[in-house]
């Protein structure tokens, strides 16, 4: 019996060397890449998330164009390959590193150094954090004393770690809208001759904040941006608390007369920045006209009086 068991556990470790000898690229010649990447002046530890490997055949072909042999997006991702030379690059956010390596059979751990540091942004409302999906963040450097004047990210997204070569930037947040109503149909569209183009899901509002910073290499900066806006709901009543009279068309201007938003419907809603604004409601060919006041973080209803010159009460 004992004889039948060791015959069992040598026939079990055979098949486990033999699994593992499949599984070690040396033994089929081939050569095992393992990638991680550091930031310059920062800690020592790789990065654990954020990057996008490429490897590329270090010979190009006629159009001096170098073939992609892989990528992944793995914060440490271990390649098998057969031996030769290539190029790898990484890219963490915006910042990149490249470098020629020859691989022969066996396995190879290969660490890329990044001149970066990392830019976190986070927007508060009333000191509560606005969720991501309510904020479009674009980033610019500076040039000539236009602190937009290159855009080099349209889709940053708050709360990740965004990767930068060290400078400095110029952050613009703008607070998204939820369509809370339907827009002004086209002429061509009331005739019939066309349908009315749906409305986006989100639009951009007047609250816009900006913030310069600098970046520097090897560091994490965390930016606060705070909003000052409120959503407003729109409505025409005969009398104050009274029902909100449907198929009403709202304009909200600035004091000065700059329309920020042209909506239609019983009660509109609408994101708007702190400050006071001047509301247009049509109706059965009839205009009235209301001045009201937006403090940040107050959301709540602006009634407009359907009698003329009608302004809502403090």
């Amino acid at each position: 019996m004992l004889r039948v068991w060791a015959r069992a556990m040598a026939l079990v470790t055979m098949v486990v060397l033999g699994a593992a000898a499949k599984a070690d690229p040396a033994a089929d010649g081939q050569a095992s890449l393992t990638l991680s990447a550091t930031l310059n002046g920062g800690s020592a530890q790789p990065l654990t998330g954020g990057l996008r490997w490429r490897l590329f055949g270090a010979q190009p072909d006629a159009a001096g164009a170098h073939a992609l042999i892989v990528e992944s997006s793995l914060a440490q991702p271990t390649l098998t390959l057969p031996p030769g030379d290539y190029v790898v690059h990484v890219a963490f956010g915006l910042a990149s590193a490249a470098r020629k390596l020859t691989l022969g059979p066996g396995v190879r751990f290969e660490r890329m150094l990044l001149s970066a540091g990392g830019l976190r942004i986070q927007g508060t409302l009333a000191d509560a954090p606005i969720d991501p999906s309510k904020l479009s963040l674009s980033i610019y450097v500076p040039e000539n004393r236009n602190p937009e004047g290159k855009l080099v990210d349209a889709k940053a997204k708050a709360g990740d770690i965004i990767g930068l070569p060290e400078g400095s930037y110029h952050i613009v947040s703008t607070y998204l809208d939820t369509v809370g109503g339907q827009f002004v149909p086209s002429a061509a569209a009331n005739s019939g001759k066309s349908a009315a183009p749906a409305p986006p899901a989100t639009l951009p509002s007047n609250s816009i904040v900006n913030a310069d910073i600098k970046v520097a290499s090897g560091k994490l900066i965390d930016v606060t941006l705070r909003h000052h806006c409120a959503t407003l709901t729109l409505k025409l009543v005969n009398a104050p608390g009274a029902e909100a009279l449907a198929n009403t068309t709202f304009t909200v201007l600035t004091p000065g007369g700059d329309v920020i938003r042209e909506l239609v419907g019983a009660f509109p809603s609408l994101v708007l920045a702190e400050g006071e604004y001047v509301v247009v409601a049509r109706h059965d060919a009839k205009t009235y006209q209301s001045v009201f006041k937006v403090q940040s973080g107050m959301d709540r209803d602006v009634e407009v009086a359907a009698q003329e010159n009608g302004k809502e009460g403090p």
